[in-house]
C-alpha cells in the first residue's frame, strides 16, 4: 500500500498523486457550490411541476418547503451517522453509491402512480407525491453539505479546523440558484429542458465527489476522526441542542409565513418563492463569514426598526403599493432572520461535533416548516402564524431569558399583562375606530420607548400587544367568520350598515350580496348579482351574447363558484355545471346562511369538487355553449388555468359557435395577451373587455369594473360582443413574448407590462 508524505503546502502520495491546498480547497468548494445549486434550483422547478394538481394554490410551495425540509433532516442524519460511526473511507464508498443509486430517479418527473389529488388531505398527498417523485435525490444532495464539511475537517488543510466558512460557500450556491430561477430559467427555458439539464448536473456531482474522495483519501492513515470523537469531553449539551433547534425554527416558520403572505395577491410562481427564500440563505452567507458584511450588532439595532414598519402596515393592512408591502415584509424577515442565524453562529461548536450542529439545525427547520406549512393552517381560522411568528423572532434575540427575571422585569411584565387585558376588554366592547385608532398610537408610543431602553422581552411583549390591537381592530372592521383550508382564508363579514354580506378571500373581495335596503326599495325575489357579476359587467354580457344567440336552453361550465354570483344567470332548462377546488366555498355559496345566490336560483345547479383541468376532462367533448374560467386565489389567478393546454381541454368541450370566457383582472399582472397567445396557438381569437362600472354606482353598492376576454373558434361567435359601441376590443398576442404553456410561463414579464400600461 502506498505511503503517505506530508509537506507544507501538500500532500505527496510515493504511488505519484500531488494535491497542494489549493486544489484541496477549489475540489471541496466547487462540489460544494454545485451540490447547493442543484438541491435550490430543484426545489421551484418541481414544485412548479406540481403546482396545477392542486389549482395553483400558494399552500403548494408551503408543503413542499414542509417536505424539502424532511429530507434536509434526513440526509443531516445520515450524514452524522455515518460521520459518527464509519471510518470516512467507506462514508465515501457509501455516499458515492447512494448518489448512484438516486439517478435511477431521473430525470426528474411526477410519478405515475400519483392520480388525482383528494378533496380532504392534500397536504399528506403532496408530501407522498414529492416523496416518490424526487425524494431520492433531493436526499442524496441534502447529505452532502455536512458530509463534504467533515471530510474537509480531516483533510490537513489550514482551514480544515474551522470549516464553518465552506457552509456559506454552500449558501452562495443556493442562493445563485433561486435568484436564477425566476430572472432567468424559468423566463429562457421550458420545464423540460430544465429538468434534463438539471440531470446533467447531478451526473457532474458525482463525479466532483468522487474527486473529493480522492483529495481526501491520502490524509485517511491519521487517526480516526471518530475515536477523537469518542474521547472529546466538551461535546455540546442537550440545553445546546435545544437552543439550536429554536433558534432555527423560527425563521423556518417565518420563512413559510411571509411567503404566503405576499404570494397570495401576486400569484403562486416561483418569483414570489425565491425571494424569501434567498434572502434567507442570505443570511447564513452572512453571518459564517470570518468577516461578515453585516455585523451582528447591526442586525440586532435594525431588527426592532423594520419590525416597527412591518406592524405598522400589519395594523393598516396597506396592500395597495404592493412593493412597498413586500418590501417592507421581506426587511423584517431578513432581519430576523439575521438575527437567529447570527445567533447561531455565534454559538456553534468545534469542528468535529460539526454534523450534530447541523442535525439540530435541520430539525429545527423541519419543526418550523411543519409548525407553518401544517399546523397552523389546521389550528387557526386565520394566519394567526404570522403576528406570532413576529414576536418569537423578538425572543431570539440575546439576553432575554439568559439575563434571569429580575423584580423589576416581573412588576413590569404583569403590569403589562394587566394592560393587555384592559385593552382586549375595551376593544371586544365596540369601540369606535378613532378610538382604536388612538390604542394603536399609545401602543407604537410604548414601542418607541422600548426601543431605547433596549430590553428585548419588553420589546417583544409591546410588538405582541400592537398586534392584539390591530387583530381586535380588524376584527371589529370584518364582523362575521373566517375559515381556512388548502387554498386560503375565506372571510364573512357584513357592512356596518347591515345592507351587505361579503366574500373574501385574502385581501380581494370574491363576492358580496344585498342582505338589507332602503325601505323605498322593495326585496328582490331572487338576489341581484353584485361585485364583477352585475347587469352591466362583462361576465353578464358574455351569457347574454350567448343566449341572444342560440335558441333553448343554455349549457355553462362555470370554473370557480365564489359566493354562487352567476347562478343568477340562470334560467329554467339550462344546465349550470360549477367546476370548484375548495370545498370550504362549496359550502358557504351553499349555505342560505351566508348566501342565496345558489340555494334561490339554481339549487339544482352540478358542483364538481377538484381542480378543474382534472376534472373536466371527465365532461363529453361539446358540452358547454359557454365556458366562464372566473378562479382566483386573492387576487391571483391560477396560471395552470391560462395555458395553451388549458385552452386546449377548454375548447374540446365547447359546442359549435360557443365561447370562452376568463375573468383576468389583476392589481399587477397584465394578462390580456397571455389569453390572446394561448388562444391563437388553439386556432382560436379573442377578444377584450375593460370598462369602469356606469356613472350612477359605485363601489359603495359592491358594483366593480373588470377585466374579462372571451375566446372563439370565429369573428362570427361572438355575436353582439363584437358589435354596437359597448363591442368588446380585438387583441392579439404579443409576438416577442413566448406562449403560456404547462411547462413554461413569465410572471415576471406580465408584471413589466402591467407597469408600463
Amino acid at each position: 500500500m502506498a505511503s503517505v508524505k506530508r509537506t507544507k503546502n501538500r500532500f505527496v502520495n510515493r504511488g505519484g498523486f500531488v494535491a497542494s491546498n489549493a486544489i484541496i480547497l477549489a475540489g471541496f468548494i466547487v462540489a460544494i457550490f454545485v451540490s447547493a445549486a442543484l438541491l435550490f434550483a430543484v426545489q421551484p422547478m418541481f414544485t412548479k411541476m406540481v403546482l396545477p394538481r392542486l389549482g395553483g394554490s400558494a399552500s403548494v410551495w408551503s408543503v413542499a418547503m414542509v417536505f424539502f425540509q424532511a429530507m434536509l433532516l434526513a440526509g443531516y442524519a445520515y450524514a452524522h451517522l455515518l460521520t459518527r460511526y464509519l471510518p470516512v473511507r467507506y462514508s465515501i464508498i457509501i455516499h458515492l453509491l447512494v448518489m448512484l443509486v438516486a439517478t435511477l430517479a431521473l430525470p426528474l418527473a411526477i410519478s405515475a402512480k400519483w392520480g388525482r389529488p383528494p378533496t380532504q388531505g392534500e397536504a399528506f398527498y403532496l408530501i407522498g407525491l414529492f416523496t416518490a417523485s424526487v425524494g431520492l435525490p433531493f436526499f442524496a444532495l441534502a447529505a452532502n453539505a455536512p458530509l463534504l464539511q467533515a471530510w474537509f475537517s480531516r483533510t490537513s488543510h489550514p482551514s480544515a479546523k474551522d470549516p464553518y466558512f465552506l457552509y456559506a460557500a454552500s449558501n452562495v450556491g443556493s442562493f445563485l440558484a433561486l435568484l436564477s430561477y425566476p430572472l432567468l430559467i424559468e423566463p429562457l427555458s421550458r420545464l423540460g429542458d430544465q429538468t434534463r439539464f438539471w440531470s446533467y448536473g447531478f451526473y457532474g456531482l458525482i463525479f466532483l465527489v468522487a474527486v473529493c474522495g480522492a483529495l481526501l483519501w491520502p490524509s485517511l492513515q491519521r487517526k480516526s476522526a471518530v475515536s477523537a470523537i469518542s474521547r472529546s469531553t466538551d461535546a455540546p449539551s442537550w440545553r445546546d441542542g435545544l437552543i439550536w433547534i429554536a433558534l432555527s425554527a423560527v425563521p423556518s416558520a417565518f420563512l413559510l409565513a411571509v411567503t404566503s403572505h405576499i404570494s397570495t395577491d401576486v400569484a403562486a410562481s416561483p418569483l414570489l418563492w425565491v425571494l424569501p427564500l434567498a434572502l434567507y440563505l442570505a443570511t447564513f452567507v452572512i453571518v459564517f463569514q470570518r468577516n461578515p458584511i453585516i455585523p451582528h450588532s447591526l442586525a440586532l439595532a435594525a431588527q426592532p426598526v423594520a419590525v416597527a414598519l412591518l406592524v405598522g402596515i400589519y395594523f393598516n393592512s396597506a396592500t395597495d403599493q404592493i412593493l412597498v408591502n413586500i418590501s417592507i415584509n421581506l426587511a423584517a424577515f431578513f432581519l430576523t432572520a439575521l438575527v437567529c442565524h447570527g445567533e447561531l453562529a455565534r454559538r456553534r461548536p468545534p469542528a468535529r461535533h460539526l454534523t450534530i450542529f447541523y442535525l439540530c439545525m435541520s430539525i429545527g427547520g423541519m419543526v418550523g416548516g411543519i409548525f407553518s406549512g401544517l399546523v397552523a393552517p389546521n389550528i387557526f381560522s386565520w394566519v394567526a402564524e404570522y403576528p406570532i411568528l413576529i414576536v418569537a423572532g423578538l425572543l431570539c434575540r440575546p439576553g432575554v431569558f439568559e439575563g434571569g427575571m429580575s423584580r423589576q422585569r416581573v412588576i413590569w411584565l404583569c403590569l403589562f399583562a394587566l394592560a393587555t387585558a384592559a385593552v382586549v376588554y375595551a376593544m371586544q366592547h365596540e369601540l369606535r375606530p378613532s378610538e382604536s385608532k388612538m390604542l394603536a398610537i399609545i401602543s407604537s408610543l410604548m414601542l418607541v420607548s422600548v426601543i431605547l431602553l433596549r430590553d428585548s422581552l419588553k420589546l417583544a411583549a409591546v410588538i405582541g400587544l400592537v398586534l392584539l390591537v390591530s387583530f381586535i381592530d380588524q376584527w371589529q372592521a370584518y364582523p362575521g367568520g373566517s375559515v381556512r383550508s388548502f387554498f386560503g382564508v375565506h372571510k364573512v363579514f357584513e357592512t356596518y350598515s347591515g345592507t351587505y354580506r361579503v366574500l373574501m378571500h385574502g385581501t380581494t373581495i370574491h363576492g358580496a350580496e344585498r342582505i338589507g335596503s332602503d325601505e323605498d326599495v322593495a326585496k328582490e325575489a331572487k338576489p341581484v348579482p353584485l361585485t364583477y357579476y352585475h347587469a352591466k359587467s362583462p361576465m353578464a354580457r358574455a351569457i347574454e351574447a350567448m343566449r341572444s344567440k342560440k335558441p333553448g336552453p343554455l349549457r355553462a361550465a362555470v370554473v370557480g363558484l365564489g359566493s354562487g354570483s352567476l347562478a343568477c344567470y340562470f334560467k329554467e332548462g339550462d344546465t349550470f355545471d360549477f367546476y370548484e377546488i375548495d370545498q370550504s366555498i362549496v359550502d358557504l355559496a351553499t349555505d342560505p346562511g351566508y348566501f342565496t345566490y345558489y340555494s334561490s336560483c339554481a339549487p339544482d345547479a352540478n358542483i364538481i369538487v377538484g381542480d378543474a383541468r382534472l376534472t373536466m376532462t371527465d365532461a363529453r367533448d361539446g358540452a358547454y355553449d359557454i365556458i366562464i374560467v372566473d378562479a382566483f386565489t386573492s387576487d391571483a389567478i391560477p396560471i395552470h388555468l391560462m395555458t395553451k393546454e388549458a385552452m386546449a381541454t377548454y375548447l374540446a368541450k365547447l359546442a359549435p359557435r360557443g365561447i370562452v370566457v376568463l375573468h383576468i383582472s389583476n392589481r399587477h399582472m397584465e394578462l390580456g395577451s397571455v389569453v390572446a397567445g394561448i388562444a391563437k396557438e388553439n386556432g382560436l381569437t379573442t377578444r377584450i373587455y375593460y370598462k369602469e362600472i356606469p356613472e350612477e354606482e359605485d363601489s359603495d353598492k359592491y358594483m366593480f369594473s373588470s377585466t374579462v376576454t372571451a375566446s372563439a373558434r370565429s369573428p362570427e361567435d361572438f355575436g353582439s360582443l363584437a358589435q354596437g359601441e359597448n363591442a368588446w376590443e380585438d387583441i392579439e398576442p404579443d409576438p416577442k413574448q413566448w406562449v403560456w404553456t404547462d411547462d413554461y410561463s413569465n410572471v415576471i414579464g406580465a408584471m413589466i407590462r402591467h407597469m408600463n400600461e
